[in-house]
């Protein structure tokens, strides 16, 4: 019993390792995990005093437990049953796939990263770049909404400044969880968009027990309160337009609310859902471009190489540092009148709930629609379109009478006073080589037709075929207003 015992001194040190490791865990580890989870807590609470809407417990549920309640989900354990059965392999194995596909959607938020840096980060690089301006927002109507409603922000893509932008904006209201695609699940940028909250989804998986997954994650999500912002249109508009709505997310989200039976039921859902339409617009899109010769190419595959992105970049820093630089113009957001799902499904006939769910894409479209901002560069681009070469003058006469009649929609400067914007899109415009001047007069370039229509389209759905026709204000020159509106200008 109290006999020496010899160790190599390997040995010692090993077992003095585990030892240490053994008191760690058990009892280091935890200590300090909970002094810095309680100083984490405290710190949310303080945060949560500054914000409209606070951020909820789902969103700050450890990644793991969420995982586990995720794969463990009764619905997912079917569509494991199923996948097996119709794949001929074991369940652990489903199970396993299962599991993959969980660990790559559920997010791993940090009120640090997404409070600390990822706001600061987007105000900086907003402001930065565009002349930010905040339209029209019903203050009132959001003040209002049920506090224990889930907020879903619902926006037109233009950009991948639009996460950004949207970020920076929607900073006093909560934390937005957005749904990002394939492009971002490169690390190390996988990693600081999950702290952020974001969740990866495969556009165009057809694996059923993939959008099982998903879809029971988006039900846990919504009926958890996570406050999301979503693309309906699934993807960046390639000609400036608004598209029609996808159905996918939307899906899942109307289906959060379902009853057993398969029917919307609204006294159904604990939570009401209601959706907040948010319209962005640019003066400069940064992808236009690439976005174009995809529409050229019919094909929305498009990529930006690195070195191309990078030298850009350096390019706008020596410009800054040389004191040439000069922003991408204006860049607004508007937010339109939001939409309580229960309120909606009570105002429609029971049905499908496929049908009900396209009802809501469109009327979410054309909310979002009504509310894009009218700047001053898809403004001087609808005029060109339509009237052809004219003075500096002309111009700004022609963009004063378009907001004058739109009144309420123009985001940079009063509808009155229409002189500074003009210029301000003048000075993009022939920056861009978009138009020139001939003889004292401002002429469209030919090769630079599919940019001023994107931007033109931007707005046109704003914009009757006859606005202009109909003030003899608007055609000081006596040119002729096409009776077919900006579709035929753009067209021939």
């Amino acid at each position: 019993m109290m006999r020496t015992i010899e160790l190599p001194l390997w040995l010692f040190v090993l077992i003095l390792l585990f030892a240490a490791v053994t008191f760690a865990s058990h009892f280091l580890f935890p200590s300090v995990r909970w002094f810095f989870r309680r100083r984490f807590e405290r710190a949310v609470e303080r945060l949560n005093l500054r914000l409209e809407r606070p951020i909820e417990p789902f969103k700050l549920t450890r990644r793991y437990d969420m995982i586990q309640r995720l794969i463990y989900d009764p619905e997912v354990a079917r569509a494991i049953a199923r996948h097996a059965a119709a794949e001929g392999i074991p369940e652990n194995v489903a199970f396993e796939q299962a599991r993959r596909y969980a660990r790559e959607i559920v997010p791993s938020f940090s009120a640090f990263a997404y409070f600390g840096f990822a706001i600061r980060a987007a105000r900086l690089l907003s402001n930065a770049i565009y002349r930010v301006r905040l339209g029209y927002q019903d203050e009132a109507a959001l003040r209002s909404l049920d506090p224990n409603a889930t907020l879903i922000f619902v926006m037109n893509h233009r950009s991948n400044m639009d996460y950004v932008l949207v970020t920076y904006l929607a900073a006093r209201r909560s934390a937005l969880s957005y749904a990002v695609g394939e492009w971002a699940r490169v690390w190390p940028l996988s990693r600081l968009i999950r702290a952020m909250g974001a969740y990866f989804i495969r556009r165009k998986s057809r694996n059923d027990l993939y959008r099982r997954v998903l879809s029971a994650y988006m039900r846990l999500a919504t009926q958890g309160g996570a406050t999301q912002a979503m693309f309906p249109e699934g993807g960046l508009s390639l000609d400036g337009t608004l598209a029609a709505p996808r159905m996918g997310l939307l899906k899942y989200i109307v289906a959060a609310g379902s009853s057993p039976e398969g029917a919307f039921d609204p006294d159904h859902p604990e939570r009401d859902v209601v959706f907040v339409p948010v319209a962005l617009n640019y003066d400069w899109v940064l992808e236009d471009k690439i976005l174009t010769s995809a529409a050229r190419a019919g094909e929305r595959r498009f990529k930006a190489r690195i070195g191309v992105v990078m030298a850009r970049m350096l390019r706008q820093l020596w410009l800054w540092v040389t004191r040439r630089y000069h922003r991408f113009g204006y860049a607004a957001v508007n937010f339109g009148r939001p939409l309580s799902l229960r309120d909606f499904v009570q105002s429609r006939a029971q049905g499908p709930q496929d049908q009900l769910t396209q009802q809501l894409g469109e009327e979410l479209m054309l909310r979002i629609g009504s509310a894009v901002p009218v700047l001053p560069v898809p403004m001087a681009a609808w005029v060109f379109l339509r009237h052809g070469p004219m003075s500096a003058s002309v111009l700004e006469q022609r963009m004063g009478v378009l907001a004058a009649q739109l009144q309420g929609s123009m985001q940079s400067q009063s509808g009155a006073n229409l002189v500074q914007p003009a210029r301000a899109a003048l000075r993009i415009l022939l920056k861009r080589g978009l138009v020139q001047r001939q003889e004292g007069r401002l002429v469209p370039v030919a090769a630079g037709r599919d940019l001023l229509t994107y931007y033109a389209n931007s707005i046109s759905h704003l914009l009757p075929g006859d606005m202009l026709a109909a003030d003899p204000r608007a055609d000081p020159e006596g040119n002729a207003a096409s009776a077919k509106g900006f579709s035929a200008a753009a067209g021939s």
